[in-house]
């Protein structure tokens, strides 16, 4: 069902003391895809909090000092299945807990790897978020 509007989703990357971000394999919706950990931003929620929020939700971690460092067009989605997305990509570098698969039914395991070495087939706002973070860009333009 195509929607009027975008909606507004935020990836987060989480980097940790090797500078490996954290990325999980999909279940449910964009099967068999991997993708760094995020969702919707809620009504009345700040951009820090949904990431806060979404950490928490999926990975039972919870990050300190989160940053706004690039927002996505989720182009190749909408293509695909005509849902239109906008991603704002928060980083954190700061956080405790114990990672634990917390949605089994979204998502298979976490694991940490290289951000320059994504495990294929990526989803296309998780990989555009992790090519701004490679980069140092805050947008990336497919071309």
């Amino acid at each position: 069902m195509r929607k009027n509007t975008p909606l507004v989703g935020i990836g987060v990357i989480l980097v940790n003391e090797n500078n490996e971000i954290l990325v999980g394999k999909r279940l449910g919706s964009f099967v068999p895809k991997y993708s760094i950990p995020g969702g919707a931003l809620e009504l009345g929620e700040t951009f820090e909090e949904a990431a806060i929020r979404e950490i928490k939700e999926e990975t039972n971690l919870t990050i300190k000092n989160p940053e706004v460092i690039a927002v996505t067009n989720n182009l190749e989605t909408y293509k695909e299945t005509d849902i239109h997305t906008i991603s704002i990509i928060v980083m954190a570098k700061q956080f405790t807990g114990e990672l634990t698969v917390m949605e089994p039914e979204k998502c298979e395991r976490w694991f940490w790897c290289d951000p320059k070495n994504l495990p294929e087939p990526h989803f296309d706002a998780s990989k555009f978020a992790v090519t701004c973070y490679v980069e140092k860009k805050f947008y990336y333009e497919k071309k």
